[in-house]
């Protein structure tokens, strides 16, 4: 029985959804699973539990670390691309081989070719597709590759060449391995999600660090001597100035990684042992996440959906760095952008890539500013205008008169909490009788992990965790705090697994607080704008803060309570 039909039998699927499926089968080069996956019809482990109940086949989850390259490389690797097999474990002349589809007689017959040419016996497994796809990726190892590279620098490792004069670096920059080092750098970090690369000098070693989900990895150690070729390779890219090493440079560039286009933005500091660089990985082509995803729910997305009814006022957005604002703001863009209106951007750099949306990217060093490009963008005819950031009094001012003057404006500023922005804006010489007018909704966030599904262990917490759980529960809205059973109270730990690398967490959910214009609001910004009064004013809207936000999502598992305390209060 088909892989289709058995989930037409278990009720997952109606008959009209499977016929589709089918249809879609035939009259395509995907397999049945990836149908089925890429429809969304099952989940991928429950679909493989169901082939593996029917091939009466083990199934295997492997981590990419656990398999040496040496056993990976039994099975050369267009023949795993081709065929969906890929080498587990060797003991002696043993292999243990995953496959994807273990039911295809061709692989099974290249399998067998490749066990009489190289002697070994086997032993299959299924593994899923994603699990393979996540091996498959170990034969282009980060270690491994720079080491190639390095290999062919060995000679010229030897001698000073890395520290003479500036064109003696720029030229060997340019040449292919140093070229290589940092392109292997590069799509290691896009193809493992990380958002940020970090090129650090140390005393004896160069250390390579990835941000993967808020957090920085160190991912490999390379010669000292490499750096200046390293670093002048990235200033080729950046068009940065090569012999200027004394002072901070910032630029940016855009290359093809894995069929994708991505832009990098570049920072370089000069340090006590060399210059360091950071990079910002930014995907265009993301698409943008529903409010679901993001962790906007409840009583944080009512708020949002009227502010969103509003046909003009100012949505503020407001965090640290890397607390995904911008992807707030984007999802937001995206449901306005229906095609009946005129929508801008002014963005510092452009993030996203957006259909029927005119985006535009900001250029101080020719004077096209924030506040300048805000100018121009008011005489294009605009509806809903996004502006990257409000950093100063001027741009401040003229987002404001564009809400007043029947736009919807999104924007960010960076305050510690919602109850900061209207002092902020005040700070930054907005009067405070235009503010009530002009000031839609207040939004203020952060970012946890994500527990990993597969592995969070699922607990009653400690005596110190219930009680401060229920510190911040005791503050909850009276309508929220019926919802929540105290007798039954559990939390989830990390535990790790090799699905999630062993770190207990996968991907990232936002905590949030929302902040809505109301009358009563508008009496204290004309009267005693204060944070406390703001405050106080938040509390009867029944705000919930992040921190209780965070213990919600704890309570409902997307994270752990140590991730919350972490980041809830960061300023």
């Amino acid at each position: 029985m088909s892989l289709i039909q058995e989930l037409l039998k278990r009720g997952m699927l109606d008959k009209s959804q499977a016929a589709t499926l089918e249809y879609e089968v035939k009259n395509s080069d995907s397999k049945e699973e990836e149908v089925i996956l890429k429809n969304k019809s099952a989940t991928e482990d429950f679909l493989f539990g169901i082939k593996s109940e029917n091939l009466k086949m083990q199934i295997k989850v492997v981590s990419p670390d656990d398999v040496k390259l040496k056993v990976l490389e039994t099975i050369p690797e267009e023949s795993a691309k081709y065929y969906r097999m890929i080498s587990l474990d060797k003991k002696e002349n043993h292999l243990e081989v995953g496959m994807v589809y273990p039911e295809d007689l061709k692989a099974r017959e290249a399998l067998e070719f490749l066990a009489r040419q190289n002697n070994f016996s086997y032993t299959v497994f299924l593994i899923t597709l994603s699990n393979f796809n996540s091996l498959l990726r170990k034969y282009s190892s980060l270690k491994k590759e720079v080491n190639k590279a390095l290999e062919e620098l060995e000679s010229e490792l030897e001698d000073d060449r890395f520290v003479r004069k500036s064109e003696q670096v720029e030229k060997i920059a340019e040449e292919a391995p140093i070229s290589k080092v940092v392109a292997v750098i590069l799509r290691h970090a896009v193809d493992g999600s990380a958002s940020d690369i970090h090129i650090e000098p140390g005393k004896d070693k160069l250390r390579v660090r990835f941000r993967l989900d808020g957090i920085l990895h160190a991912s490999i150690f390379l010669p000292m001597k490499i750096l200046p070729a390293v670093v002048a390779r990235i200033k080729i890219l950046s068009n940065l100035k090569i012999d200027e090493t004394r002072v901070p440079q910032d630029g940016r560039f855009s290359t093809k990684v894995a069929d994708r286009n991505i832009d990098f933005r570049v920072s370089t500091l000069p340090t006590t042992l060399g210059e360091k660089v950071v990079m910002r990985i930014l995907d265009p082509t993301q698409r943008k996440i529903d409010f679901e995803t993001l962790g906007i729910t409840g009583r944080n997305r009512e708020v949002l959906e009227r502010g969103l009814k509003k046909s003009f006022g100012m949505i503020l957005s407001t965090g640290p760095t890397g607390s995904g604002k911008t992807t707030t703001l984007y999802s937001i863009l995206s449901v306005f952008n229906t095609g009946e209106e005129n929508i801008m951007t002014m963005e510092d750099p452009v993030e996203y890539h957006m259909d029927g949306v005119n985006q535009s990217q900001i250029k101080p060093e020719i004077g096209f500013t924030f506040s300048s490009g805000l100018r121009a963008l008011l005489r294009q005819d605009p509806d809903i205008i996004m502006v990257g950031e409000i950093r100063d009094e001027e741009t401040a001012s003229l987002a404001v008169h564009a809400a007043l003057t029947g736009h919807v404006v999104l924007s960010t500023l960076h305050t510690s909490n919602a109850v900061g922005v209207i002092p902020r804006l005040i700070d930054m010489g907005i009067q405070k009788f235009l503010l009530p007018s002009s000031l839609s909704m207040m939004i203020a966030q952060r970012l946890v992990r994500r527990l990993c599904p597969y592995c969070k262990k699922k607990i009653q917490p400690p005596a110190e965790e219930r009680k401060a759980i229920l510190e911040e529960l005791e503050n909850l809205p009276t309508k929220m705090k019926k919802d929540i059973d105290r007798d039954k109270m559990f939390v989830y730990q990390p535990v790790g697994c090799k699905r999630c690398g062993n770190t207990g967490y996968g991907g990232r959910i936002g905590i949030y607080e929302f902040i809505e214009m109301t009358r009563e609001l508008e009496e204290i910004i004309i009267s005693e704008p204060s944070e406390t009064k703001i405050a106080e004013e938040a509390k009867k809207q029944d705000m919930i803060t992040m921190k209780q936000d965070g213990i919600i999502k704890v309570l409902e598992g997307h994270t752990s309570l140590e991730e919350v305390l972490r980041v809830a209060e960061e300023k």
